[in-house]
C-alpha cells in the first residue's frame, strides 16, 4: 500500500508564498498520476493540480492556475505544490492523492473518486 505524507503547510499572509510536499513510499504502479486536492471544513473536496508519472500531461483548476505549480524529482517520490500570492480563500487542508493511470484517466483527472491512495493532509491558513 502506497504511503504519501504532506508536509509544509502553515499560516500565512495574504500576498506570500508556500511550497508544499508529499512523500512517496511504497508505490506499486508502474503508471501513476498524482494530484492536490484541497477541502475547507463541511467543504467538498477541490481539485487544484494533477500530473502524469511522465510529466507529459498537467492540469490546473482555474482557480489556481498561474499562481500554484505542481513538481516532482526524477521518480516523483516527493511531489511538491509551490503556492504564491496565497488570498484568504486558499485556506484548508491539502491533500496529495494517487492514481493508477488508465486511457480513461485524462478524460477527468479531476474526479476525486480515481484517487485511491490519499494524504492525511496539512493545513494551510492564510490570513488577511
Amino acid at each position: 500500500q502506497v504511503q504519501l505524507v504532506e508536509s509544509g503547510g502553515g499560516l500565512v499572509q495574504a500576498g506570500g508564498s508556500l511550497r508544499l510536499s508529499c512523500a512517496v513510499s511504497g508505490r506499486t504502479y508502474s503508471s501513476y498520476a498524482m494530484a492536490w486536492f484541497r477541502q475547507a471544513p463541511k467543504k467538498e473536496r477541490e481539485f487544484l493540480a494533477s500530473t502524469t508519472w511522465s510529466g507529459g500531461s498537467t492540469l490546473y483548476a482555474d482557480s489556481v492556475k498561474g499562481r500554484f505549480t505542481i513538481s516532482g524529482d526524477n521518480a516523483w517520490n516527493m511531489v511538491y505544490l509551490q503556492m504564491n500570492s496565497l488570498k484568504s480563500e486558499d485556506t484548508a487542508v491539502y491533500y496529495c492523492a494517487e492514481a493508477q493511470y488508465s486511457d480513461s484517466y485524462l478524460q477527468s483527472p479531476w474526479d476525486a473518486k480515481r484517487y485511491g491512495s490519499w494524504g492525511q493532509g496539512t493545513q494551510v491558513t492564510v490570513s488577511s
